[in-house]
Parts: C-alpha cells; sequence; structure tokens
C-alpha cells in the first residue's frame, strides 16, 4: 500500500507498485495514443505516476481549456484521438468550453478526468476538495457520454469503449472519470497487451440513396453545400467526382473549408455569407448539403429561402432537417458519398439531364458568380483587408495547417482563405475564444509526433489571444514550432464593429493589453512587430526559425458588408 500524507493525500514514498493510473496509461498505448494534453492534479497524481512509467508524451498546458483546445488541435492535424487528463472539480470544469468546441465540431477526443475517492461520491457534502455533486453531469453538454468507473478492473475496457465510440461517426469527446483511490490502490490486473477499437459502421440506407439518385436524375440545376462532416468523413474524393458527375456548383462552409479544389471550375469557394452565393444556392432545384445544419453562418444567417428540394446528409440525427425539410440521410459522410458517387455511376443519372442554369452552364454561373463577390468587395474600400489577408496566404507554404481564433482575420479567413494542400482549422463550432494558439501547440506537437512537417500557424486577435498566452510558457518549455500571428486593434474588433453598426457606438470593446512583443519575449519566445504592409514578409523569416515565435501587427481591420442585412 502506498503511504500518504492524510493532509495532502501526496506519497511521502516512492513505489514501483502497479497502480490503477497504469492501466489508463497501457489501455491508451495499446489503442495507438502517443501524447496526453492536461494539467496535473491532486486526485489525479495516480494517473501521472503512471506515465513516468510509460511511453506516452506528456504536454502540460498552463490552463485546462487551452488543454482541451490543444488535444482538439491535435486530433484535426493527425487525424488522431486526442487524448485529455484533468483534475477534479476546477480542472475538469474549466476545459468545458474548449470541449464544446470538439463536440460541435465532431472532434474525436477521450477525456480522462479525476474524481474524489469512491467514499466521498453520490451528492453528499463530506467537504472534500474539489468534490462536485455530480462532475459528470457538468461535462453532458459538452461530451458524447460520460463513464465513472469504480473498479480498476473496468478500466481497460471503459477506454476501448470510450475510444470506439470518440472515433465512431459522429466523432467527438468521451468522458471518462476515474475516483482517486482507484487510480492509486495497488491492483492485481496485469498489464494490459492489446486493445483494439473500430468505428462503428454508419453506412446511408440503400433506398435513401436510390431515391436520391431519382432526384438527381431529373435535376437541372442541383448544387452542393459541403460542411465539416465532409472533411471529417473523408469524402473530399467522393465529393470532387459526384461533382463532376452532376457538374453541381459545389460551396465550403467554413468547417469544410478545404473539402474542394478552391480554383475548380465548380467551385464557390467558401463565400456562404455572401447574397450572391445565397441566390446560387436558392435557385437549384436540388441541394446536396453535407456535414452541415444549414446553421446561422451556413444559412447566410437564416436569410437562405432554397426554392428546390433538399438532400441532406450527416451522421448526427439530430441535425436532419433541423432547419429545413428534405430528404435526410444519416449516415458518415465518407460512407455516403462513396454510395452516392457509385449509384450515380451505375444509373447513369448524372448525364441523364443537360445542366441548365437559365440558359447558362454551371460552370459559368461559378465564374459569373465569384466575380460578382469580388466587386462587390471591390466596391467597399477593402483593399488594406485584401491585400492583408492575400499577403499572409501568400507567404504560408501551400502544405502548412493553419489554426484560427475568432477574430476579424479569422472570419475573413471563412471566406477567402484557400487551404491549398494544408487545412484550415477555426473554432467555428461553438465560437469561443481562444483557440488559436493552444490549438495550434497541440496541431504542431500531432504533426512532429506523426514525422510530417509541423510548423504551424496560429491567428488571434488582441482580445482572444490574452485567453491563451500562458500558453507561451507551453510552446517554450515543449520548443514547439508554432508561429503566433497576432492582429492587435486594441479591443474585440468584430463587436465593436458590430454594437457601431446596430447602435452607432460600442460599449465595453476596448481593451488595455500588454506590449505583446516584450511579454513574448519574457517567456523566452522571439517575437516582433511589423506593419499590415510587412506581415508577409515577417511571416515567412519566422517560419524559418526554430521553435515558437510571435509577429504582432497592429492595424484596424474591417469585415466586408453583411449581405443578410440587405447591403
Amino acid at each position: 500500500m502506498i503511504d500518504f500524507d492524510p493532509g495532502t493525500a501526496a506519497p511521502t514514498k516512492g513505489t514501483n507498485q502497479r497502480n490503477g493510473g497504469d492501466l489508463v496509461v497501457e489501455t491508451l498505448e495499446a489503442l495507438g495514443a502517443k501524447t496526453v494534453f492536461g494539467i496535473p492534479g491532486q486526485h489525479a497524481l495516480g494517473l501521472f505516476d503512471a506515465m513516468g512509467r510509460g511511453n506516452l508524451h506528456f504536454v502540460s498546458s498552463r490552463v485546462e481549456n487551452n488543454s482541451a483546445f490543444a488535444a482538439d488541435g491535435y486530433s484535426r492535424a493527425t487525424g488522431e484521438v486526442g487524448v485529455l487528463f484533468l483534475s477534479t472539480g476546477p480542472g475538469a470544469l474549466t476545459s468545458l468550453a474548449g470541449l464544446q468546441e470538439a463536440y460541435a465540431t465532431g472532434v474525436p477526443m477521450v477525456v480522462v478526468a479525476s474524481q474524489i475517492p469512491l467514499d466521498g461520491l453520490g451528492a453528499r457534502r463530506k467537504g472534500m476538495l474539489h468534490q462536485l455533486d455530480d462532475q459528470k453531469a457538468s461535462a453532458a453538454n459538452v461530451t458524447k457520454s460520460q463513464r465513472l468507473i469504480q473498479h480498476a478492473s473496468g478500466i481497460p475496457s471503459a477506454i476501448q469503449d470510450a475510444w470506439t465510440e470518440a472515433i465512431s461517426s459522429p466523432q467527438g469527446p468521451v468522458w471518462i472519470e476515474i475516483p482517486q483511490n482507484v487510480l492509486l490502490d495497488p491492483i492485481m490486473v496485469p498489464p494490459v497487451e492489446d486493445a483494439l477499437a473500430e468505428a462503428f459502421d454508419n453506412p446511408p440506407r440503400v433506398e435513401l440513396v436510390r431515391e436520391a439518385v431519382k432526384w438527381l436524375s431529373t435535376a437541372e440545376r442541383p448544387a452542393i453545400i459541403a460542411g465539416g462532416g465532409t472533411r471529417r468523413g473523408r469524402a473530399e474524393k467522393s465529393l470532387l467526382s459526384i461533382a463532376e458527375q452532376l457538374r453541381a456548383p459545389v460551396i465550403c462552409t467554413p468547417g469544410g473549408n478545404g473539402a474542394f479544389p478552391w480554383n475548380h471550375e465548380l467551385s464557390l469557394q467558401s463565400w456562404i455569407e455572401d447574397r450572391y452565393m445565397t441566390d446560387v444556392l436558392e435557385d437549384a432545384d436540388v441541394l446536396i448539403v453535407i456535414g452541415s445544419s444549414l446553421g446561422e453562418v451556413t444559412s447566410n444567417y437564416f436569410t437562405f429561402e432554397p426554392r428546390g428540394r433538399i438532400i441532406q446528409i450527416d451522421a448526427e440525427p439530430r441535425v436532419l432537417e433541423s432547419n429545413r425539410p428534405g430528404l435526410g440521410i444519416r449516415a458518415d459522410a465518407g460512407q455516403a458519398l462513396a454510395a452516392l458517387d457509385e449509384a450515380l455511376s451505375a444509373a447513369g443519372a448524372a448525364t441523364a439531364t443537360q445542366r441548365d442554369w437559365h440558359g447558362s452552364s454551371p460552370e459559368e454561373v461559378v465564374k459569373e458568380s465569384l466575380a460578382k463577390v469580388k466587386a462587390r468587395l471591390e466596391s467597399q474600400d477593402l483593399a488594406k483587408e485584401l491585400k492583408f489577408m492575400s499577403d499572409i496566404r501568400e507567404a504560408v507554404p501551400a502544405d502548412m495547417q493553419t489554426f484560427w481564433d475568432m477574430t476579424i482575420s479569422a472570419y475573413w479567413g471563412w471566406s477567402c482563405w484557400d487551404a491549398r494542400e494544408g487545412q484550415f482549422h477555426s473554432a467555428q463550432g461553438a465560437g469561443g475564444l481562444g483557440y488559436g494558439f493552444p490549438a495550434a501547440i497541440g496541431g504542431a506537437v500531432g504533426l512532429e509526433t506523426t514525422g510530417k512537417p509541423s510548423r504551424v500557424l496560429a491567428v488571434s486577435g488582441d482580445g482572444s489571444s490574452m485567453y491563451s498566452i500562458s500558453e507561451l510558457a507551453t510552446a517554450k518549455q515543449h520548443n514547439v514550432p508554432v508561429t503566433w500571428l497576432i492582429v492587435d486593434d486594441g479591443g474585440y474588433g468584430i463587436l465593436r464593429e458590430y454594437m457601431v453598426g446596430a447602435f452607432g457606438q460600442a460599449t465595453a470593446t476596448e481593451l488595455a493589453r500588454p506590449d505583446f512583443v516584450k511579454l513574448a519575449e519574457s517567456f523566452g519566445v522571439p517575437a516582433r512587430r511589423v506593419s499590415p504592409e510587412n506581415v508577409g514578409v515577417a511571416l515567412k523569416a519566422s517560419f524559418e526559425a526554430d521553435g515558437p515565435n510571435v509577429v504582432v501587427v497592429e492595424t484596424l481591420l474591417k469585415m466586408f458588408g453583411p449581405t443578410h442585412l440587405g447591403n
């Protein structure tokens, strides 16, 4: 038995005795986990003691919410499961906003939280440190499921089941909590030698695919909206084939950015918030919606009024027809589009009808619509913003992954960013601040772990950067190759713009902020301040450096005029 100081419950002498924490580590390693994010805590000491005997790489953040964002970024960048270790009570609760983003966006994660000892559970008020009436209930809104493990022998199977659930569509974070004594007490369970987790099959129903083909075989103006589920389902190849068979214009949502080639002759790119694009989508006689709820942004703030029929494909049944009636197909996007692609080819349905957009070809409609968007932007005195985003795009290598916070630059990125061979990641699911930098840290760590080019770019505003500024210590400690671009406009820029537009003045949007260059340097992280005109040059130089670095640009950027307000 391990000796403890009764005042702190901390070990008073070392031991090599295996405990419940070893079962957690061994099972995760057997499932293929390589990296864990989190922060140590009193009730979680068994986990961290066991990691000292295992092979997991631990990345310690400074705030649990940022640990959740980092595990999220790790998963998005690598396609693997993100793993998060949390301590009881305040630590667990602090992670919830980060988990909301992962849950809303369908990011697979396994979250292992410690708990107070078993004899304190059951909403008894025993005065234990970190005690909650029902900790896992707090996570119910932001995770797919929640499990409490009460015996060490149940740990391997529970983690295996959680991993399976996390990777099964709809993917998402799964919560496990283990009491302190279960993690610490010696065990008789032998070491975990293997563990298997395979995603549950989630194919489309045959009759629904057949009906979709029937609709598309008579469609004159089919169009496609590719949402985030398209990327999560790795359906890009099937999407391209279907679009080319149907000669259907394709537009990507912010979450779907990169699912379809940006410069393809059928690509409407990602200008989903522009009325010209809304007009095209409303005119489609059959609209295929993949991995999207047709929610606030995708519907151009609920002004979208489709006149045609909708085929909606999503792995989450609650999404289907949540905003518009249609033919709902509950399935993994990858499996659904593969089946639809095959069925269209076999039926010859895609070429059965001439594509006629009121006398224009679909390719002409795409070209004309993009030209109209360009002309609208050029009429709005946005030369600085267009050049700023263009300079960033030119500086970023084609295969580099980018992580964007909720800031004006990111809102531009949602619409104008060509991901090329890289990936575009943002917090568009839940929309919380502070995502960009910690997610980029997780992404860079993951890419390095898998042997891929690991330099990544994070983009934040001065307001959102303060949510994660402490993670400069994490980036420095682990020498993470992340370049952090902070666009400093002196406040919450997008909220300032919204309030001025709505009320004629802004309230509570202006912020006192530090000298970001000096602050970064105080962490030992190289930083530079540059003018907007030199952002591209500065980024290129930063990408060539080793470890973390920061680029600060002081400028006030504007958004393009919102077309849902009738502009």
